[in-house]
């Protein structure tokens, strides 16, 4: 059997620690700003964290990119002649066309290397919740399940990730139409502070509003408490737009006393979740019940 290679995009934010441990490598989407287009580096290696939300606190909106067929063509070929077979765990379509993109560069590849097997998984989430699928896969791989076996295991577990967020504001998901709300959610109330979700289909989608921004974080652990299953057993993820480093430490804390889990694993968001969700978002993941919240 080929060996294979678990393959995920910029909307990961996978760091580098664990990637490195998993062995997943990833294609790069884009982000534009003043005209430049710059990849989106999950390493920061064009930009630091502060930079970036440091330009949309001031104001300025930063675009973002699916992945380019060139950066698909250029990765997945470059495994391929090296003998491998890819797995490519996908942003949610619902969020951006990349997982289509990767198909179709795919299926060429595939004609013009016929031992080789891609699979494309869309992966029904975003930011870690995509990340986590991917560690899955990696996990898969190690215990020697084909390209064809893991993707079949992570489209029956991929609604089992649990996703809660807060934002300051949804200005810049409404703006990069990468969230699905109601009007009474829009708008700047002072101190109030929109909940988020990843939805059944895919939607990152507001379900409530929470006042002050300590209830909200406190409100994130709490609906994960609701909704993980074993988390004695598990690492819980968190990813940050730079939010201040003793309020991170303090949601750390809160994390491992309600929900007396393994580990927490803390990171930035990476640019293009960054870009789309804006300073100050928190977000945290784990594995629990299936996801049946749909948006209307």
């Amino acid at each position: 059997m080929r060996p294979v290679k678990i393959i995920t995009d910029s909307c990961s934010d996978l760091s580098k620690d664990l990637r490195d441990k998993y062995d997943i490598d990833y294609v790069h989407m884009n982000t534009v700003y003043e005209g430049k287009e710059t990849p989106a580096s999950l390493d920061w290696e064009y930009y630091s964290p502060k930079e970036l939300y440091d330009i949309m606190r001031d104001g300025n909106r930063v675009l973002t990119t699916q992945v380019p067929q060139a950066e698909f063509d250029k990765v997945f070929t470059a495994y391929v002649e090296k003998g491998y077979d890819i797995v490519y765990i996908a942003c949610s379509v619902k969020q951006t066309n990349s997982v289509n993109t990767g198909a179709l560069v795919s299926m060429k590849i595939m004609e013009k290397y016929p031992a080789a097997t891609i699979c494309c998984v869309d992966s029904y989430n975003s930011s870690m919740g995509e990340g986590l699928l991917a560690i899955r896969a990696a996990e898969l791989r190690d215990k020697g399940l084909d390209p064809q076996q893991i993707e079949k295991e992570l489209i029956k577990v991929r609604k089992t990730i649990n996703e809660f967020a807060t934002v300051n504001t949804l200005d810049f998901l409404k703006k990069a139409g990468r969230v699905k709300a109601s009007a009474a959610f829009f708008g700047n109330l002072l101190g109030v502070k929109p909940i988020l979700i990843q939805e059944k289909n895919g939607y990152q989608t507001a379900i409530k509003k929470v006042k002050g921004r300590s209830n909200s974080l406190n409100e994130l652990v709490s609906l994960l408490k609701e909704a993980i299953i074993d988390a004695e057993s598990q690492t819980i993820y968190v990813v940050h737009a730079d939010c201040n480093p003793d309020e991170v430490k303090e949601f750390e804390e809160t994390i491992k006393r309600e929900l007396k889990c393994k580990d927490v694993h803390i990171s930035y968001m990476g640019p293009i979740i960054g870009a789309s969700c804006g300073p100050e978002t928190v977000g945290i993941w784990g594995w629990g019940k299936e996801v049946t919240y749909e948006v209307q």
